[in-house]
């Protein structure tokens, strides 16, 4: 709360974020200046430049509005409304993941195996609010992306995001449940960041995770009946020597990868990501 003993006059940028920065414990100090640049709609840098400037009470107030959000555990990207991914900045609400570094990793993979100077077809399954899609898209200016999502408030975030980065030539929106929306289309490539963890998961009650869509985190009793399903059904939707990527939990390395080869896929590799931990898994068609 704002200290009431406080005169109006000593509610300075610094006293401001120092006080919010206790209070917010852990990555309190970014995340508090991060909370006063949205209240005041001033760039970060201002801040620095303006330490000792008083701030007038209703800002004050407004900022404190943010703090108590972040303090109930909230998260940071959806308070703000937005979020950074690739070079990307995309529209965030509760309707869709938040976009996490990690899968900046399948993003890389998949730039890795598209050729810029080719015309490509990609489709990103479970799209959410656009991030694989409109990062492949915004790198591959020759690459067609379908945006696949069984949700329509999801989907309405990704055409926002698609249409704000002026991508709307390239990247087209669908809704459906995984392949049903592409009928018989195929593509080179295929991305999905799906729902992963186990529906009993404990994780699932903590955290950000208690704010984020459930449809887009649980798949069955261990995590991997969204994986299977995509799996089955991508060959039919993949040109020859097209290639399957997904992302994964921690401990499903082992398991995607069988799911892969039962399917028939080859080359199967698994990425581990910054923390050295099994990631993404990819296989690719037979040729």
């Amino acid at each position: 709360m704002l200290d009431a003993s406080m005169p109006p006059s000593d509610y300075t940028i610094a006293t401001l974020l120092s006080r919010a920065a206790t209070r917010l414990g852990v990555d309190g100090r970014t995340e508090a200046e991060l909370l006063l640049t949205h209240a005041l709609a001033r760039p970060r840098a201002w801040l620095f430049a303006h330490a000792d400037d008083p701030v007038a009470d209703g800002d004050a107030e407004a900022f404190e509005r943010l703090v108590q959000r972040r303090e109930r555990g909230e998260p940071i990207a959806q308070i703000l409304g937005h979020a950074g991914f690739w070079s990307l900045d995309l529209r965030i609400t509760p309707d869709v993941l938040i976009p996490r570094p990690e899968t900046e990793l399948l993003v890389e993979r998949a730039l890795a195996l598209l050729p810029i100077d080719r015309a490509l077809r990609v489709a990103d399954l479970g799209t959410g609010s656009g991030a694989i899609a409109l990062a492949i898209a915004s790198e591959r200016p020759l690459a067609k992306v379908a945006a696949v999502d069984a949700s329509a408030a999801a989907l309405e975030v990704a055409q926002a995001n698609v249409q704000a980065l002026n991508l709307s030539a390239r990247v087209r929106c669908v809704q459906g449940d995984w392949f049903a929306p592409l009928a018989d289309e195929r593509f080179d490539l295929i991305a999905s960041n799906p729902p992963y963890v186990a529906q009993d998961d404990p994780h699932l009650r903590e955290g950000d995770l208690r704010f984020e869509p459930m449809l887009a985190l649980a798949s069955g009793n261990d995590g991997l009946d969204a994986i299977r399903r995509i799996v089955r059904a991508a060959t039919a939707h993949l040109h020859a020597g097209g290639w399957l990527l997904l992302e994964h939990g921690w401990q499903q390395g082992s398991a995607v990868r069988a799911i892969l080869a039962e399917s028939g896929f080859e080359d199967i590799v698994t990425e581990h990501d910054l923390e050295h931990r099994e990631r993404m898994s990819r296989g690719r068609v037979r040729g």
